[in-house]
Formats: structure tokens, sequence, C-alpha cells
């Protein structure tokens, strides 16, 4: 039984984190375990052609995880069949709990490339890219994250044929890809997605992505549209309490979190990653407090962690 089965068998629904890069990485991850965790978690994608290449030690570090952050599920893009191949029969040595393909992502520079989403628009490769992961992933589920279509709506065609890939896990995001996030998900079409689902693969499991702010939210779309459960991924960066459902969140909480981050970031990717890249989270836990904006402009003064654990350290 995959672990996206197990979960609903014992949750009744799913609540996943979306993969966004330079974003949810294995300290991130690891502070949501704290704070309020998902069912599921998902890496931040990784390119199979730079882990096939000599730049490897450049894209692995996207892989880091501990124990407490599974059941975790590895995300990959390219488009070199060849490369899935080579790149899954190398971690799977990880016993991760599952690989998901990224069919979605809709970066212009990416696209361009002719990676992602714009897989869209080659089915046949597509396919191959699907049988490649499968036949090196072994009993490792594998799954696929996506959109409604490229440049536009087709989602009878294009999830008809993605649900005849006998996959686990099918993410739906309910836009195309030339909307990239300028427009509100199309929920009534993942919907669709759901009744494609019974009709030609009634074992696989089907998320919805897009827009949802909450569990509540979360909750009633689930039951809306019927699909096994939601991945939530820019309300986290609003709100990283978002998986336990809180309501407003102290300042001293507040300020214990965010230097527990960074005594994490410093033990972890100290001389790997610039302090630069935390600043990021630095506007997602100092906010909603008397004086947050003042002590969040002097924490993004900082260049390094550190300077900013001083700081905190002479108010908590």
């Amino acid at each position: 039984m995959s672990i996206y089965k197990q979960i609903l068998e014992e949750k009744g629904k799913i609540y996943a984190l979306s993969p966004m890069e330079d974003v949810t990485d294995t300290v991130f991850r690891q502070i949501l375990c704290d704070i309020g965790r998902p069912d599921l978690f998902f890496t931040e994608f990784m390119s199979t052609d730079g882990y096939m290449s000599k730049g490897r030690d450049k894209v692995s570090h996207r892989l880091k995880f501990t124990k407490r952050e599974r059941p975790i599920v590895f995300q990959l893009w390219g488009n070199h069949p060849e490369n899935y191949s080579g790149t899954v029969k190398d971690i799977i040595k990880y016993s991760l709990d599952g690989i998901d393909i990224n069919i979605g992502c809709s970066v212009r520079t990416v696209i361009n490339s002719g990676h992602c989403s714009a897989l869209i628009k080659e089915p046949v490769l597509v396919k191959e890219i699907i049988n490649a992961v499968k036949t090196e992933a072994k009993d490792i589920p594998v799954s696929v994250k996506t959109r409604l279509g490229y440049d536009e709506l087709i989602t009878e065609e294009w999830f008809s044929f993605l649900l005849e890939q006998d996959l686990d896990l099918i993410t739906v995001h309910g836009r195309i890809s030339k909307q990239g996030y300028d427009e509100p998900a199309d929920w009534d079409e993942i919907a669709k997605v759901v009744k494609l689902r019974d009709m030609i693969s009634p074992t696989t499991v089907i998320l919805g992505n897009g827009d949802i702010a909450d569990l509540n939210m979360a909750d009633e779309y689930i039951d809306k549209y019927g699909v096994d459960g939601v991945m939530i991924g820019r309300a986290v960066m609003q709100n990283p309490w978002v998986f336990a459902n809180r309501g407003r969140i102290p300042k001293d909480e507040r300020l214990s979190v965010l230097k527990k981050h960074l005594e994490l970031f410093k033990d972890t990717w100290e001389g790997v990653k610039p302090f630069n890249t935390q600043k990021k989270y630095i506007k997602m836990y100092i906010g909603n407090f008397e004086g947050s904006s003042e002590l969040r402009m002097k924490l993004m003064k900082c260049n390094e962690s550190e300077e900013a654990l001083d700081i905190i350290r002479e108010i908590i």
C-alpha cells in the first residue's frame, strides 16, 4: 500500500506541503514538524539533468532530510528520460517515500527550455519519463504534479492520458501554465479530474492545489470538489503555522521559532547557503504584533545569522 493510501486510511484526507524552490528545505520542514506539520512533505524540486552531471553537488542538497520529516516525497524535474533513470536508480538509497515528477512549474526560464509545465505539450515524452521513473523506482510510489493545460484548458485530454499511466498520485494545480498565479485556481476543473479518476483509474489519489488559505478552506474544498486532499503552498509563507490551524500566534513564540530556525540554519547550511536566503523566513515569522515592522526591518539589515540571533536574544 502506498504512503498516500496509508494516510487516507488513517486520516481520511491528506494535507501536503507544496514543493517550493529555496523555501521548503530541510530546515523549514523541521521547523514545521515543531509548530504544525502537514501529513506529507515534498522536497524542493531537483534537476535530474544537474544530478547526472559533474555539477551534482550543486543540486543534491535539495534531497537532504531527517527522519522526522517523513513521509517525504522527492520531486524531480527534467526532460531527458535517461537522466530520470540514472537519478532514480541512485536516490532510492535514501529510502524515500515517493517520487514526484514536476510537470507544473511555470517559471519562464524553466519552461522556455522545455521543462516542467512545457512537457504538457509533449505527452509521448512524458510517458517515456514516467516509464523510466517507474522502472527504477521499484516499489516506491510514483506521482505527477501538473496543471490543467499549457496555453489552454485541456483537462479531459491531459488527465485522461495521465490516469492511464497507472500513477499512485496526481496533484492538480487549478491553472494552466500561462496563467502562472495571476488568476484564481479553477476548482471546478479539478473536480472534473476527480470524475475522470473514478472512471479511468480509481486507485489513483488526487490532490487539489491552488489558493488554499487554511485548513478550514482545505476541508471545505475536499468535501465540495471530491479530492482526496490538498497541497498548500503560498499560504505557508504567509502563515508558517497554517497546518496547526491556530489563531493569532504570540510575539514570544514567533521570536522563539525564528531563533530556532536560524540556529538550525547555522548547523545545517552555514558556508553552503548565504544568510540572505533566510530573510524570507524573517518576513514569515515576524509579524502581527506591536513593533513587528520595526524589528523586521532591523533583522533584514543583518548580514549574518549570528548578528540576527544577537538581536533576538536581547528580546527574549
